[in-house]
């Protein structure tokens, strides 16, 4: 039969416009959609021949070829796979029957940045060669059937097909190369160097081998004295690929050794993960993933341009780094591979940002992820018992199990270094808040070690329905902060939170485990039982009548600063402190969101006075005797602003601190 020639279908004509003559960055993806159709082609070589016995083919060593020429700029990929008849090569060349294909093309046609961005990632399968290729030729010959077919086109709108001798199992791509164009970035696909290292970043883990002629350099050593070594080349055959996925491996026929070799290559980092994941997902679809929990963060983990998300494959085969829709930003310092059995990667589709099956991965990985965390926790306990029993320990009655609960050394490595990171899920995670909730870990005024939410619940006094909290930048000022006194006196435990992070989340989570979280530095707080509330509200309320002249004296002096001048039973050793309103901001919140460019309006907190001490008792004094003295203003002013230090504020005036301050002392000291 003659050699016969086809126009490409309309919307392959339109494809194969856009791939050749719009702008990529990735044109080497050719070769990966080539050796992933290749092994495509052996497994299901491999399967006919389980399902039809009687079919004549040869599976003792399905592997792939790469021939190259440098002097012809001739480059091919051969198989021993299941190869192809005239009705496949125009079905499967020719044409794209699939759905959706038109709408797409007529998107692109008005954004070819979106086409670059999506044939750069995924490619469209053996049109992308037409990227580096002048012509393609495909001989091949279907298993079973007799006599071969020859395919060949420059990529112009039209190809040819007729029948040849090609008598060899599977199939042979020859690729007529351009040259090569560094303008253009357009690399010399002839060289073995390129060759290698893109099989390598691809394809290292396809399941077959990747055969390649390659030049071996060795040395003779000298047949006589005073002659020297002789330096030869020769071409060895050699397998390109490992072809060893640890992912697809059994976990327990997997050394520790092996998966922190792995980590520390796809990493490019020194040191060992400090955790190592495995998840199989199976159901509608299939996939198997190996994640990592660094042990230490990179100096980046903070930057916007900070690589994120994990490696994706599809059959072994590389799809693309840091994937960021596998995992959400607050995961962001896992690293590892996801491999999909079936994942949809053609062109017809939304594509990884809408597909489903990537959504439903996310899940499983987040899912497995916090659980992960949660069961690194605490320590085992020393008779062996699993760290989820020992964790029930703090559900029981007996104070010694309570205490018995210890928060294990990787845990604490991972908080160290990532809990900042984990944290920003609380206020972009809903749907996982609880859980991650679960894992959170603060400061305690309770004890020098860190406490998780858990355990704060379970040593909360009989009446108290709230978790205390207290927010700043500096844990060492906030534990001292004037705000604490009370708590301190009566043996409440506060949790001290001094990250950032954490002004932003408090503000969006309104309780955990049924208890809604309170801040210390906001609003009345009531603490002790009832008797001693009504006791010391009668006694408050006889002093803020025989204080009420001063206080609204004092309002009125301090009043572009506070919003109210009260007396309070919060203080124990201090004579003042400032509190926000139930509803305002707090001071570290406001400093944020000011840091972040927003116009943030004056905040006027609460002055709060300790009627028992013998500053405000003194001034009380004095104020009945001299009314408006001047004096007593730079009293005042000293007590806002030295409340205002205590709690590690920044004063607006402070010479004119200073100078009040020198001032009052002159006079004590008279």
């Amino acid at each position: 039969m003659p050699a016969q020639t086809y126009e490409f279908q309309a919307e392959a004509r339109q494809l194969l416009d856009l791939v050749i003559n719009s702008i990529y960055s990735n044109k080497e993806i050719f070769l990966r959609e080539l050796l992933s159709n290749a092994s495509d082609a052996l497994d299901k070589l491999r399967l006919a021949s389980l399902q039809n016995s009687d079919l004549d083919v040869k599976t003792d060593d399905l592997h792939i070829e790469i021939e190259r020429d440098e002097k012809e700029r001739i480059l091919k990929v051969i198989d021993n796979g299941i190869g192809m008849n005239r009705d496949e090569l125009t079905n499967l060349i020719g044409t794209i029957a699939r759905s959706g294909t038109a709408e797409f093309l007529a998107k692109a046609a008005e954004d070819k940045k979106a086409v670059s961005d999506l044939i750069g990632q995924f490619g469209v399968g053996f049109y992308s060669v037409f990227m580096v290729a002048k012509k393609a030729i495909i001989d091949t010959r279907k298993a079973g059937e007799e006599g071969g077919w020859h395919w060949e086109s420059d990529g112009d709108g039209s190809y040819t097909v007729e029948e040849s001798d090609y008598s060899k199992q599977g199939t042979t791509i020859t690729l007529i190369l351009k040259d090569a164009d560094e303008e253009n970035e357009l690399d010399d696909y002839s060289q073995e160097w390129t060759i290698r290292n893109l099989v390598k970043r691809y394809s290292d883990f396809i399941s077959y081998p990747i055969r390649m002629m390659v030049t071996k350099h060795e040395t003779v050593p000298a047949e006589k004295e005073g002659e020297e070594p002789k330096h030869i080349e020769k071409e060895e055959e050699e397998t390109l690929n490992s072809m060893q996925a640890l992912w697809a491996r059994p976990e327990k026929e997997v050394e520790a050794k092996e998966y922190n070799e792995f980590y520390r290559h796809i990493a490019h980092d020194w040191h060992d993960p400090l955790k190592t994941v495995t998840l199989k997902g199976e159901g509608t679809f299939e996939f198997q993933s190996l994640l990592f929990i660094p042990s230490k963060a990179p100096f980046d983990l903070y930057l916007p341009d900070h690589r994120r998300g994990i490696q994706l494959y599809v059959k072994r085969v590389f799809i693309m780094d840091d994937c960021e829709d596998l995992v959400p930003q607050y995961l962001r310092f896992l690293r590892g591979v996801v491999d999909a059995s079936d994942l949809s990667l053609n062109i017809s589709r939304e594509i990884l940002q809408k597909n489903r099956q990537i959504k439903a991965i996310n899940k499983s990985i987040v899912r497995k992820i916090l659980g992960t965390l949660k069961g690194m926790m605490y320590e085992k306990a020393e008779n062996g018992e699993k760290a989820e029993e020992a964790e029930n320990a703090v559900k029981e009655e007996n104070a010694e199990k309570k205490e018995a609960r210890k928060l294990s050394a990787d845990y604490l490595t991972f908080w160290n270094e990532f809990g900042k990171v984990l944290k920003e899920g609380l206020y972009n995670d809903y749907a996982n808040r609880d859980k991650i909730l679960e894992t959170v870990l603060a400061a305690t005024t309770h004890s020098a070690e860190l406490t998780t939410l858990e355990d704060y619940v379970s040593r909360m006094k009989e009446n108290q329905k709230e978790i205390y909290y207290i927010a700043g930048e500096n844990r060492a000022v906030l534990e001292k902060a004037p705000q604490m006194e009370m708590f301190k006196a009566k043996g409440i435990e506060v949790l001290i939170f001094s990250d950032p992070i954490d002004s932003i989340w408090l503000e969006t989570v309104p309780e955990f485990d049924g208890k809604k979280f309170k801040s210390i530095l906001r609003g009345e707080i009531d603490l002790g039982d009832e008797e001693e509330k009504k006791a010391a509200e009668e006694k408050l309320s006889e002093q803020r009548k025989d204080m009420a002249d001063l206080l609204g004296w004092m309002k009125s002096g301090l009043d572009s600063s506070v919003k109210e001048v009260r007396l309070s039973t919060r203080l124990v050793d201090s004579p003042a402190c400032l509190v926000s309103d139930e509803q305002d901001l707090t001071p570290s919140m406001e400093k944020i969101m000011k840091a972040m460019g927003q116009e943030v309006p004056k905040v006027k907190r609460i002055l709060e006075l300790n009627p028992e001490h013998v500053i405000v008792k003194r001034l009380h004094e004095l104020y009945a005797d001299k009314k408006d003295e001047a004096d007593l203003k730079d009293i005042v002013s000293v007590l806002y602003d030295q409340a205002l230090l205590a709690e590690g504020g920044e004063l607006e005036d402070p010479s004119g601190f200073s100078a009040r301050l020198c001032k009052v002392i002159s006079k004590a000291l008279k």
